[in-house]
């Protein structure tokens, strides 16, 4: 249903903002270090050293150092490790942009399942840090989504109402967590429209001359 009340446009980064539009990379370096499918990502997001790195309770250094013990790997084969794990990794660089055309009409944010180096990738990898009003990380906030908690911090720093903000995810649960604290929520899946959809909220971002 349209509303013209979003004063608040929030975006999940990992599968939304950032995507692994290339599975080779990742699939090649399992299979050079004989992983099963699927299992670098259990290492490094997944697994408990991941859940406890997004958490804060462990640094992203401590949890890459944990893997390359893990994995008997020296230095170089840990960046190797890390330059195959994101290599399909892309920034939607026009969604990006969409956001910036977002503001200052509406604050624009970020609520990420992180670790504590997300700031440093959004600023330095994958600029795109200026584009957002509010960048709040599970690692500095000691809470994952989908707890209530870190949506309903979020909307406070922002000054909204949980009915003036949309959040913008690809996991059911998160998109869950948001609508259970009141948001608007938009499941993200490969390939949507995502301003097509806001749009539908009667969110829309000012026509380019």
């Amino acid at each position: 249903m349209a509303t013209d009340k979003i004063r608040a446009v929030i975006f999940d980064v990992g599968g939304v903002l950032i995507r692994t539009d290339d599975p080779r990379p990742r699939a090649e370096l399992e299979r050079r270090l004989g992983l099963a499918p699927g299992a670098a990502e259990e290492l490094v997001f997944n697994g408990e050293m991941g859940t406890r790195a997004q958490l804060g309770e462990i640094s992203a250094g401590e949890l890459w150092r944990w893997v390359q013990q893990r994995l008997g790997l020296d230095d170089a084969g840990l960046e190797e490790f890390r330059r195959a794990f994101f290599g399909g990794d892309r920034l939607d660089v026009e969604l990006v942009n969409y956001v910036r055309a977002l503001r200052p009409r509406r604050q624009t944010a970020i609520i990420s399942n992180a670790m504590d180096s997300l700031r440093t990738q959004l600023t330095t990898d994958d600029p795109a840090a200026d584009a957002f009003d509010l960048i709040v990380c599970s690692a500095e906030e000691r809470v994952m989504k989908p707890d209530a908690a870190i949506y309903e911090r979020t909307l406070a720093r922002l000054g909204v109402a949980p009915d003036e903000a949309v959040f913008v995810d690809d996991a059911a649960r998160n998109i869950a967590g948001a609508r259970a604290v009141g948001m608007h929520a938009l499941h993200y899946m490969p390939g949507m429209d995502v301003p097509g959809e806001l749009a539908r909220l009667g969110v829309n971002a000012p026509a380019r001359a």
